[in-house]
């Protein structure tokens, strides 16, 4: 038996170590470590709904407008008010802006290079790659032969900048088996993306005052009143983006399949799948919404969410006690030890559902969508299992390939909505709608905002009294995914993923990289402390590699 460990774990949010055992080229056990520690919901105490709502995107930077949408949210439901329809469609918008964003940069530029080898494309038959776009039927912007010249570049000065530090050179037999052209081709969308994702960040900027850390969304509705000029430039830059998702996206996901097929034999992890639901339509019904609310069980059984069977286990984390609680009744007292992986060994807290691990993230939200009857979805997915040959086979998708390129289904949707939404705001104003904040009815009162970010489920929710927080609480994506061993002995959904894994090189194990990748961690998010009681801060406390 061998141990491989992957530390720290890089083109991820954060502080991630996976360790597994390795036993005739397999996976047999692993734990997931994460090694942030972070004290948000402790700075919002005794502060103002509004206030939270801009507080808790300091969170994260990637995706910052979840945690406000998710906080106005909670606040809204303690202060008694409905948003205005002018308001769900900016929210909308600038949500739908930092998915694309989120996604893009995810795809392309953290996870593609587990696949990709771009100084492989120095071989490339330019002519050769140009015929490829044509068959894939994706597009193809780039000057090949200006991105093949660029590539000679780096490797003639030895400098590989953003492409440097991978694995290129695992000696695994399933490591980079993408044809130079194809390489070439998927390198240059690599570099498209880089503006791609920023122009998304433009829509955010537009419609919030800037990005990250958006100042127009908060509790009540948005700040935002369009003109003329802004609504033609959100207009150009959600066309132009649609264009360019719709055009490459899938079609890259689909390009990999031949060469990657084993990717589709692992990774499957828990099997069963969370999503909050995110995008108000006008009955502002969580079942209802653009991407539905949904629990998916064992077989993929559908049910709605229920609050009261969430919650959080310490037992295998850095905190005192082995309580298993509601995050509503949460208490949150950091103990750092050891790292023992049979004992404690994470910072991240262990979330259940009904007592079980459960997944969050972009295949979870395209499952429920799809057991919803969400239409783009349906077609999408079934068109994709058609292509690769297995129709009607869902389950194929629950994989470490087929979770990777699920979410691409979802970026186009979103990305095709937006164009929706501005059309709807349009003829809104035009018919004299001009309210977009709306004042509380109250101002003590509780109230939990059910949101997702793009890396999945979250959850904030909050007591308010006199207009003041009283207590405050967060579960994000992340910690689902990356979740330790629960009560009832499971591991989490990323260390589930891994055992099963193939592994050949122990030192650059490419297979389980791709694996841990294909969930997009966010560890900066996933780690939070709150004591209400003594408002004691713990910025002294070690981490399991020495930093206070």
């Amino acid at each position: 038996m061998t141990r491989s460990i992957i530390d720290p774990i890089t083109r991820i949010e954060g502080h991630l170590r996976a360790e597994m055992e390795v036993e005739n080229g397999v996976v047999t056990n692993a734990w997931m470590s994460g090694g942030c520690f972070r004290g948000m919901e402790l700075v919002v105490e005794n502060r103002t709904p509004d206030d939270a709502a801009q507080i808790v995107q300091r969170i994260c930077g990637v995706c910052p407008v979840s945690h406000a949408h998710a906080s106005s949210i909670a606040g809204e439901k303690s202060y008694g008010i409905t948003i205005s329809n002018n308001a769900r469609i900016i929210r909308n918008l600038v949500e739908g802006a930092q998915f694309l964003h989120s996604h893009i940069l995810w795809f392309y530029n953290l996870c593609a290079l587990d696949y990709v080898n771009p100084i492989n494309g120095l071989s490339a038959d330019v002519d050769a790659a140009i015929d490829l776009a044509k068959e894939l039927g994706t597009s193809n912007t780039s000057d090949l032969h200006a991105v093949a010249a660029r590539l000679t570049k780096f490797a003639e000065n030895k400098q590989l900048s953003i492409f440097s530090g991978n694995w290129f050179d695992s000696k695994d037999t399933v490591g980079y088996l993408l044809p130079p052209e194809a390489d070439l081709l998927l390198t240059s969308h690599y570099l498209e993306a880089l503006t791609m994702q920023a122009k998304a960040s433009e829509i955010a900027a537009l419609l919030g005052g800037k990005m990250p850390h958006i100042m127009t969304s908060t509790v009540g509705g948005t700040m935002f009143v369009p003109t003329e000029e802004k609504l033609d430039d959100l207009w150009g830059l959600v066309n132009e983006l649609y264009d360019w998702a719709a055009g490459t996206l899938v079609q890259d996901s689909l390009a990999l399949v031949p060469y990657y097929k084993d990717a589709f034999t692992f990774g499957k992890g828990c099997g069963r799948y969370i999503a909050w639901g995110v995008f108000d339509d006008p009955s502002f019904e969580m079942n209802k919404r653009y991407l539905p609310a949904g629990v998916l069980g064992d077989g993929l059984k559908l049910s709605d969410v229920d609050e009261d069977k969430i919650h959080e286990y310490v037992g295998h984390s850095w905190y005192v006690g082995n309580s298993d609680l509601n995050p509503r009744e949460g208490v949150t007292d950091p103990e750092y030890t050891e790292y023992d992986v049979k004992d404690r060994y994470t910072w991240s807290k262990s979330p259940s559902y009904d007592g079980q691990a459960m997944e969050a993230g972009g295949l979870s939200r395209l499952l429920v969508a799809y057991k919803r009857n969400v239409k783009f979805v349906v077609d999408a997915i079934d068109g994709v299992l058609e292509t690769l040959g297995v129709p009607g086979q869902i389950e194929v998708l629950q994989s470490t390939l087929g979770r990777t390129a699920a979410r691409q289904i979802e970026t186009v949707y979103i990305a095709g909505l937006m164009k929706d939404w501005v059309k709807e705001l349009i003829a809104a104003i035009k018919s004299g709608d001009s309210e977009y904040f709306r004042t509380p009815a109250r101002t003590t009162g509780e109230g939990t905002g059910f949101w997702e970010a793009p890396r999945g489920a979250l959850y904030h929710t909050e007591h308010v009294k006199d207009g003041k927080i009283t207590g405050y609480q967060i579960i994000i994506p992340t910690t689902w995914n990356i979740a330790p061993i629960n009560a009832k002995g499971e591991h989490g959904p990323v260390e589930q993923a891994l055992i099963g894994v193939p592994v050949e090189d122990v030192e650059k194990p490419i297979n389980a990289l791709r694996t841990v990748h294909s969930f997009d961690p966010c560890t900066a998010c996933a780690v939070h402390i709150t004591e209400p009681k003594t408002g004691k801060s713990f910025s002294t406390v070690t981490s399991p590699w020495g930093v206070k």
